[in-house]
């Protein structure tokens, strides 16, 4: 087989929700990605929208899931092995917890504000895929569409739990052959909004929005490294519009409301 590098390409985006750019506030979703010839593992994550910096938690909590996740792979851990994701979480806690300590005050407070985010990946490795997560999200691949949640309470669990007691565990939503992986995506509560909202009208356009396959199909998204932001921008722009006759402005909202990340993984075209 070839190195796990060599077979596949990963692209990813993130733009912040309509409703976050309204109350002055930035994207609190994250992601991190890493491709190497033992394995490949990438990450989205989704801080919690009412705590006050957890886009702080997400971009940490994104780094650090990773690397534990590529140091499990680097190790020789079998990534459809529910242990191997224990000992991820348990060492990305580690890393989590190191950091709550180190910015002072009490543990409760710290977390509550900075470090509660969901997690959903995708690992590969010695010829196995897993997609696995903690809390809600969206995933996707050719015939198939799943949205993770929502929760009771609107209220995800999220790993930063495990800092205040046992927490939650991962999850692991798929596991099958690497060989059967053509393309899969991964994303927060956003993509899963943008699935559902295909066929809408672009604001300020007459182009209607695509499927979200158009993230594996189209190879723009894997030639431009902010390809994938800038579709994302364009599907949740605010367009002004002067309409004279009536002498006011014509506004059209971004179709987006929540923040929204996509990760996606392809096989490379032969």
């Amino acid at each position: 087989m070839d190195r796990v590098d060599k077979e596949f390409e990963i692209a990813a985006g993130s733009v912040p929700g309509r409703s976050h750019v309204l109350a002055g506030r930035g994207n609190q979703d994250a992601f991190a990605f890493r491709a190497g010839k033992d394995g490949l593992f990438a990450v989205v994550c989704d801080g919690c929208g009412s705590s006050a910096h957890s886009e702080v938690g997400a971009a940490i909590g994104a780094r650090v899931v990773l690397e534990a996740g590529m140091a499990a792979i680097a190790r020789g851990a079998a990534v459809d092995d529910e242990a191997t994701w224990e000992t991820v979480r348990r060492e990305s806690l580690a890393s989590l917890g190191a950091t709550a300590r180190a910015m002072g005050g009490r543990l409760e407070e710290v977390v509550g504000e900075y470090l509660l985010f969901t997690v959903i990946g995708v690992a590969v490795a010695r010829g196995r895929a897993t997609i696995v997560g903690i809390g809600d999200g969206f995933f996707a691949s050719p015939g198939e569409r799943v949205r993770i949640g929502p929760f009771a309470g609107n209220a995800p669990p999220y790993l930063g739990y495990g800092l205040l007691d046992e927490g939650p565990r991962f999850t692991m939503h798929r596991a099958f052959d690497a060989a059967a992986l053509d393309a899969v995506l991964v994303g927060t509560d956003g993509a899963a909004d943008m699935d559902e909202l295909e066929g809408s009208a672009l604001p300020g356009s007459d182009e209607r929005l695509g499927a979200i396959s158009q993230f594996w199909t189209e190879d723009k998204y894997f030639r431009n490294r902010d390809a994938i932001r800038r579709a994302l921008s364009l599907v949740n722009r605010e367009v002004q519009r002067p309409v004279w006759s009536e002498r006011r402005v014509h506004r059209e909202a971004g179709l987006l409301d929540d923040d929204t990340t996509v990760l996606v993984i392809r096989r490379r075209p032969s």
